[in-house]
């Protein structure tokens, strides 16, 4: 009966280990997994690319800034973001057309003007292509003088065996 109760007694310590590793395990893992959160929130507490200039100053670094007189805005934007840079826009309206200022942290100037070049070759590029409506526009035109010069055509040789 001793013996029995003292295997008992062992199996019982086993098996709380068991679970207390287990346990363990699982705290472990909640954990890790709540700490992850606290990064991913941390992360996204610094800001990056497109932001308030009150933010931005809130940076401790030098602003500089760029004129930018485009309109199509948003193609500079999508550059932006490609190199990873931290910028404010605000719209200068007291000029007759409206221009963009774009600023920027100080220590990004060389990335600022290769992101510029990029910038401008998008531009020159999309000004020297042909618009594409246009182009449909002038086919559709055309197809609709062929049709009317195909029904003159018809019509009038309906119209000269009647006579």
């Amino acid at each position: 009966m001793q013996e029995e109760i003292n295997h008992k007694t062992i199996a019982l310590s086993i098996n709380t280990t068991k679970m207390s590793a287990r346990t363990l395990k699982k705290a472990l893992q909640v954990f890790m997994k709540g700490s992850g959160v606290v990064i991913r929130k941390q992360k996204q507490r610094s800001h990056s690319g497109k932001q308030t200039i009150k933010k931005l100053m809130k940076q401790n670094t030098g602003l500089a800034n760029v004129e930018i007189t485009d309109e199509n805005i948003g193609s500079f934007k999508r550059v932006a973001k490609k190199y990873g840079i931290d910028f404010a826009l605000k719209k200068d309206k007291t000029a007759e057309q409206p221009t963009f200022l774009v600023y920027f942290k100080g220590r990004d100037v060389d990335v600022m003007t290769q992101a510029f070049k990029e910038y401008t070759q998008k531009q020159t590029r999309s000004k020297e292509k042909p618009s594409i409506l246009a182009k449909l526009e002038e086919q559709k035109q055309n197809i609709a003088q062929d049709n009317i010069a195909h029904l003159d055509k018809v019509l009038g040789k309906d119209k000269g065996l009647e006579r």
